[in-house]
């Protein structure tokens, strides 16, 4: 079933609406009540073993890596002929000037070990979380090309859309579990992955049907 022109771009402006209220907000409120209440009772059973698994989970999120997979993979498009989707894959890139820019502006500060629990030390701004973004936009974007290309066998398709699914799903949970961001920054940074998902699925689907 297609979903309505009209639908899509009530969608995309309500997340860019939404977007600027949560940054609104966490500008007056560095560490709201509830964000101190979710980073504790995630933090409230820990063990190394989980700490590793956590650490992992964000590692794909991490510089030199994220720049390394996204062009990884886009190679390797690019060597199977899908020399169309390699370029929109190498075009992700181009949203770590987008979560710099955000996160200059807002310039809100990291949780502590005053409230949390750190097993990450990070640089830069706490909100929106980058990690969160780039997950949501890389591994969403996979997810759709899995949908769309017809020639790959359907148990990659299914692979990797179960391991994108995966990563999208835990990896807000391991930025509060290791202390680096909040809930709202994690928040902040679900709903920006899908403003940036919005553009990119767009021009890619629009091109390759007209």
């Amino acid at each position: 079933m297609r979903i309505s022109r009209n639908i899509l771009i009530i969608t995309f402006l309500l997340l860019i609406i939404a977007f600027i209220i949560l940054s609104v907000y966490v500008n007056y409120h560095p560490v709201p009540p509830l964000d101190l209440d979710l980073s504790l009772f995630v933090q409230k059973y820990h063990s190394d073993s989980l700490d590793k698994i956590m650490l992992a989970i964000s590692f794909f999120g991490e510089l030199p890596y994220s720049l390394l997979m996204v062009l990884i993979v886009a190679g390797i498009f690019y060597l199977y002929k899908f020399k169309r989707e390699a370029y929109y894959i190498t075009s992700i890139l181009l949203s770590g000037l987008v979560i710099l820019g955000v996160k200059s502006i807002i310039d809100r500060p990291r949780p502590t070990e005053f409230y949390v629990r750190l097993v990450e030390i990070n640089r830069f701004q706490s909100f929106p979380s980058g990690h969160v973004l780039s997950y949501i936009l890389f591994f969403g974007f996979m997810i759709v090309l899995m949908r769309n290309l017809n020639t790959i066998p359907l148990i990659t398709k299914r692979i990797i859309t179960y391991i994108s699914a995966f990563y999208m799903i835990t990896i807000a949970f391991s930025r509060i579990y290791l202390g680096a961001h909040w809930f709202t920054d994690t928040l902040g940074g679900v709903i920006l992955g899908l403003v940036c998902l919005y553009p990119l699925c767009y021009f890619y689907l629009k091109k390759k049907q007209g």
